[in-house]
């Protein structure tokens, strides 16, 4: 799918976009949505079925909601439908195999099995259009009538299979009436060339680092190049995952649209639940409106607060993945979290900034060897390495190899994760900003032919997100 989404990326886009431009307003959103079609089908031939059913029966459930307002049992009913069908689409195909796995584990026998390959993007669209149907029942948007507005909305290819998730009442406005200029457009180009370079550029680069240790014998490896490993994959996901999501809002920039930023310097945050108010915004906000507050947010007295939590964060982790070990690692930032609420918060308001970052990042570095390794086993094994318990030793020749060739790469991401970068530019920007925005062409050109040159010559380009 990598090969597939940046193969018409090159290829298709410009085309595209040509067509998109010369369109009467009219048809604007039908090519958007025959664009959307063709860019998921390209790499999902089959499963794109899936997402037409998805994007079919939440239209004629959205109008079954709107058209009952007087009859609340069918509104009710039309919701209810919607939720169901989203969450079975998405049960079946993201967690089936791994129920079936463990009823079978019990029983110590295969009682049955389910083997089907996870669509691309399920978790992001199904969440889209079941924030749709909610917010229609909840009367806080109107509906959409027309159907190719609406399958406009939900297959709108930037976002479509990794985010952000957006709602519809954030583009709702701009579905119908939208500004295309060459203002905008530039704004686009430069958004997705930014975000090309970080996914290409450095968490390739950086990833590399990763995928090696990672498939390393962790009774054999260094404590020194267990933390560089994990260090490379903490930058790597930060990169890859950002980086796609600039793409994704240039692109919708370009197209007219003001898609939802996702991403807000996570790795400066001096507390885990800043850190999560700042990375994947957009999930977080969909857990908080349609399962947080729905449940009583922390209206209702301590214990109900750290109830509700614990699910959010348990349904956080059931969201990335269908795997003891992303349960683990939304229960255990959970735990965190609600910590965080009950006490710590107390405490890290009292602790210089360098020590709150300090103690955020270590939880977050920790909670990553979860997240990227296949067995809670594995993670185990890596963490014990990272603190001596087991392992080469503190320091090897991998090790030293490691620092001599990423060195320089480490510092580029331990700069570009913060907001040094975007001040400096600012501040360049008063004192000279013609010489900043010739420079700007300059920088976005380099970038760009750095990229194609990249992805025509290696072999290693995953986009992490896709897996979700």
């Amino acid at each position: 799918m990598v090969f597939s989404s940046l193969t018409f990326l090159f290829l298709f886009l410009p085309a595209f976009f040509i067509l998109y431009f010369v369109l009467p307003r009219p048809l604007k959103n039908a090519a958007l949505f025959v664009g959307g079609i063709l860019f998921y089908a390209w790499g999902e031939p089959l499963y794109v079925l899936i997402l037409c059913v998805s994007v079919l029966f939440d239209y004629l459930f959205g109008l079954m909601i709107h058209y009952n307002d007087k009859r609340p049992e069918l509104r009710k009913l039309g919701l209810v439908l919607s939720v169901a069908l989203n969450l079975s689409l998405l049960g079946l195909f993201k967690y089936g195999g791994f129920v079936a796995e463990n009823i079978n584990a019990i029983a110590e026998r295969e009682l049955f099995n389910i083997d089907l390959a996870l669509p691309i993007g399920i978790s992001f669209y199904t969440f889209q259009t079941m924030s749709y149907t909610i917010d229609l029942y909840r009367r806080r948007i109107t509906v959409q009538k027309n159907p190719v507005s609406f399958a406009a909305f939900v297959t709108m290819f930037p976002q479509i299979v990794a985010g952000p998730i957006v709602r519809y009442e954030e583009i709702a406005t701009e579905l119908d009436s939208r500004k295309i200029n060459l203002d905008a457009a530039y704004e686009g180009i430069c958004r997705f060339v930014l975000g090309l370079g970080k996914k290409v550029l450095i968490a390739n680069n950086i990833g590399l680092l990763w995928a090696t240790v990672k498939i390393a014998d962790f009774g054999e490896i260094s404590t020194m190049t267990a933390w560089l490993g994990i260090l490379a994959f903490t930058f790597q996901i930060y990169f890859d995952f950002s980086g796609y999501t600039d793409m994704a809002i240039g692109l919708g920039r370009m197209l007219g649209f003001s898609l939802p930023e996702n991403f807000n310097y996570p790795y400066s945050a001096r507390s885990v639940s800043e850190f999560w108010r700042r990375w994947h915004m957009t999930l977080g906000n969909w857990f908080k409106s349609y399962v947080y507050f729905p449940l009583g947010g922390s209206r209702n007295g301590r214990a109900r607060t750290v109830l509700n939590l614990a699910v959010v964060w348990l349904a956080t982790g059931v969201w990335h993945g269908a795997s003891w070990n992303f349960i683990l690692w939304g229960a255990l930032f959970g735990v965190f979290v609600i910590a965080e609420k009950l006490f710590l918060n107390k405490a890290l308001a009292r602790l210089p900034a360098v020590v709150c970052n300090a103690y955020v990042m270590l939880v977050v570095v920790m909670m990553w060897t979860l997240f990227d390794l296949p067995t809670l086993w594995d993670s185990l094994g890596l963490l014990a390495v990272m603190f001596g318990v087991r392992g080469g030793g503190l320091l090897d020749d991998q090790a030293a190899y490691l620092v001599m060739n990423y060195w320089v790469m480490f510092a580029l991401c331990a700069v570009g994760c913060t907001e040094l970068p975007k001040s400096a530019v600012a501040a360049l920007n008063k004192r000279a900003a013609p010489l900043v925005n010739y420079g700007a062409v300059v920088v976005i050109i380099t970038i760009f032919v750095g990229c194609t040159a990249y992805l025509v010559s290696a072999g290693y380009n995953p986009f992490l997100y896709f897996n979700f």
